[in-house]
């Protein structure tokens, strides 16, 4: 598709001044364990999917060489556009530690800001999504009070978390953080999201920015009539996935769903993938989906969904 008949990409506002773009690029393809990534190519590529219109990227302190790579990114978008360059947004995440949750302080999760700012070569983060590893450990809610703390300092501009449960997310937003997304998966095989959690996202203003929608790449035609994949799998985001299918009612369960996928597709014009995205666009609570597509070779079947 050529960028003349490209469709345009809407926006969504997560906060008064804070507009997103309705598909986000996730980074977590550019991370280890999905192969080797050519640094070059992946740069391209997010100039890419940046100049079609996708103009905000997920990725997370976790995610190896991510920051960095997309730092890097940034610095050749402005390059190329100077002052008149589109307003570009990266959404990280802060995931201390697992070992450090016990005795975490406000200075170490300042070194993990400080850090990412460092990584993205920014002086602001857009977007900081929250994580918390285990719910059992207590300072999360202390924790989130201290990046709010660091939002007012003007090194974050927007505070979010990732993957909370309903009751914790209330309680953070009744403490007063201003939270403003929760990144959450949902698809047609994961739709725990769009219940008790889209109800209290959608009283208090949270935009759910979800993750998933094409599992992993299963929601695709080569799956369709295929074998049971068998471990190993081709990398870790069809071994989650396959979990996800597992949970939903099996391989046939899935076919059958593929199979549905297909024909409404063909009725459109459209790919497996692009049905799967629309219908998680078209739940209400959900403000952007985030679509993991690590090179730029389908941007067009991605910007299909509009």
């Amino acid at each position: 598709m050529s960028a003349a008949h490209r469709p345009a990409v809407p926006t969504r506002a997560l906060a008064p001044g804070y507009v997103v773009p309705r598909l986000i690029k996730g980074g977590w393809q550019l991370a280890g364990g999905h192969g080797t990534v050519d640094r070059t190519e992946a740069i391209a590529d997010m100039m890419a999917f940046a100049e079609s219109g996708i103009t905000a990227f997920d990725c997370a302190d976790i995610y190896t060489g991510v920051e960095e790579l997309i730092g890097e990114f940034l610095c050749s978008w402005r390059e190329r556009y100077g002052a008149a360059a589109p307003t570009m947004r990266v959404h990280t995440k802060c995931v201390p530690d697992r070992d450090a949750l016990p005795t975490l302080t406000r200075a170490e999760l300042e070194r993990l800001i400080d850090r990412s700012l460092t990584r993205l070569g920014v002086d602001t983060l857009d977007l900081v999504q929250f994580h918390w590893w285990n719910f059992d450990i207590e300072g999360w809610l202390e924790a989130a009070g201290h990046l709010a703390e660091l939002k007012r300092s003007g090194k974050i501009r927007q505070l979010g978390v990732t993957n909370f449960d309903t009751s914790r997310l209330r309680m953070l937003l009744d403490a007063g953080i201003p939270i403003v997304s929760h990144q959450v998966q949902c698809s047609l095989l994961d739709r725990r999201a769009l219940g008790a959690m889209a109800t209290l996202c959608a009283e208090r203003g949270v935009g759910l920015l979800t993750y998933g929608a094409l599992a992993g790449g299963f929601f695709h035609e080569r799956w369709l009539g295929a074998r049971e994949p068998i471990e190993p799998l081709e990398n870790r985001s069809l071994v989650k996935y396959k979990l996800i299918i597992d949970e939903f009612g099996g391989w046939v369960a899935f076919q059958a769903l593929l199979r549905a996928l297909k024909d409404i597709g063909e009725r459109h014009g459209v790919s497996i993938a692009t049905v799967a995205t629309r219908w998680v666009l078209e739940q209400p609570a959900v403000a952007a989906a985030i679509v993991g597509a690590r090179y730029a070779d389908r941007i067009g079947e991605t910007l299909a969904v509009f």
